[in-house]
């Protein structure tokens, strides 16, 4: 059976060239950096060439950067640390309603605390309106935090406007980058950016390590407490094999990088016409403008069909994406960003996304274009909504992956 991998944006296999930078700090150099003897010595200039590494993708000091478990606690981070740090200055923050969970209960549990949330609303291709962001924006406003791209719709947000905008008022800003980075250019100096955080996972590096720009001179408080890591803003023993493999991460998105968005994006595009072409009554979900998304990103939906049963389909043929309906985490509600885009329930449920690596092949997307169109035909068969004539009987595997109570 075939193995086609195209959930890319939920994490990326690890490169070799990541693993192999890694595997001495596992045995060989094992020391602990904090310590001063031979031990600690040995991993500190892999830990600061790391940095170095990480600082040049986003066009900052080494100084500037932190590491961290994840892109979650980089976002949890920056928005907590700039409430506590100027909770005297105002209480107000303003984000989107199409943000990652880790921003959006963020600035939920917030609101439990006394602050004031403005979420941002998009249109139907899931963008902003800047004249809106700016009217939002008050004398109590202390952080404005958009996502440099999104992780369901591929959409790449104006940054560089938000950061001028942020800048001219004063006002904090921070970009969760996690999805972008790698794929596009992250400058955060180009950007007015005070805050930026990337995920290890999203870009070939192993799971369990991130980190975050924050800009010299910003005030911040700590988020965790225990030790002197990370000039003191993040207390913990540093992950050294981790760093070492986002390090090289780093490195190598940046060196590839117009190589890999020029090959990744032609498959996406050929992905997309042809899902478009031989399919009826399908949405693309995203701006119809498709320089205006990540190249490897595409989401579309499939009306009468719903998506966890597809996503079944799909695993009997090896393939593998991802759903925009949220039924496998125990509930029944679609996608925020769906539901924030304003996309039909039906249509929100069915919401399939197909995120592309370097690692993906134009075979692999024939394949796709020759296996979809079955299924979806086969899935509104099933379905109360969709006019047809008498459906094919299920086979026998069928039933059993649409129908968990079938013996």
């Amino acid at each position: 059976m075939n193995k086609i991998y195209m959930d890319n944006n939920a994490t990326t296999a690890v490169k070799p060239e990541v693993l192999e930078a890694m595997l001495p700090y596992f045995c060989e150099q094992f020391g602990n950096p904090s310590s001063v003897h031979w031990a600690g010595r040995m991993v500190g200039g892999a830990i600061e060439k790391a940095r170095e590494q990480v600082a040049e993708l986003l066009n900052c000091s080494p100084a500037e950067v932190i590491f961290l478990s994840c892109g979650s606690e980089g976002d949890n981070y920056a928005i907590k640390g700039t409430a506590d740090a100027l909770k005297d200055k105002g209480n107000h923050i303003i984000t989107t309603s199409v943000e990652h969970p880790a921003v959006l209960e963020t600035c939920e549990a917030l609101e439990k605390d006394g602050f004031e949330v403005t979420y941002l609303k998009v249109d139907h291709d899931g963008m902003l309106d800047l004249a809106e962001l700016e009217a939002a924006i008050t004398d109590k406003t202390i952080l404005i935090s958009v996502m440099w791209a999104n992780n369901e719709t591929g959409n790449i947000f104006p940054i560089e406007e938000i950061g001028q905008i942020a800048k001219k008022h004063k006002v904090r800003f921070h970009t969760d980058a996690v999805q972008a980075a790698g794929k596009i250019p992250v400058d955060v100096r180009k950007a007015n950016v005070d805050m930026a955080v990337i995920s290890g996972h999203k870009i070939g590096a192993p799971k369990g390590i991130g980190a975050m720009y924050l800009r010299r001179g910003t005030k911040i408080s700590r988020f965790m407490h225990g030790g002197h890591q990370e000039r003191n803003r993040r207390a913990g023993t540093h992950n050294v094999p981790g760093i070492v493999g986002l390090g090289v991460a780093c490195d190598m998105a940046l060196q590839n990088m117009d190589k890999d968005y020029k090959y990744v994006r032609n498959l996406r595009d050929k992905l997309e016409q042809g899902i478009l072409a031989s399919i009826a009554e399908v949405k693309l979900n995203g701006h119809p403008d498709a320089d205006l998304r990540l190249p490897n990103t595409l989401n579309v939906s499939f009306n009468y069909i719903e998506g966890e049963s597809l996503l079944l389909f799909f695993d009997m043929k090896g393939i593998a994406a991802s759903s925009g309906s949220a039924c496998t985490s125990g509930s029944l509600e679609p996608s925020h960003v769906m539901g924030a885009m304003g996309v039909d329930i039906v249509l929100a449920h069915s919401s399939t996304r197909f995120s592309l690596g370097s690692d993906n092949t134009e075979e692999e997307v024939d394949f796709i274009l020759q296996e979809l169109p079955q299924m979806v035909q086969r899935l509104r068969e099933m379905s109360p909504l969709y006019n047809r004539e008498e459906p094919t009987p299920l086979s026998c595997d069928e039933c059993r992956m649409v129908n968990k109570a079938c013996a």
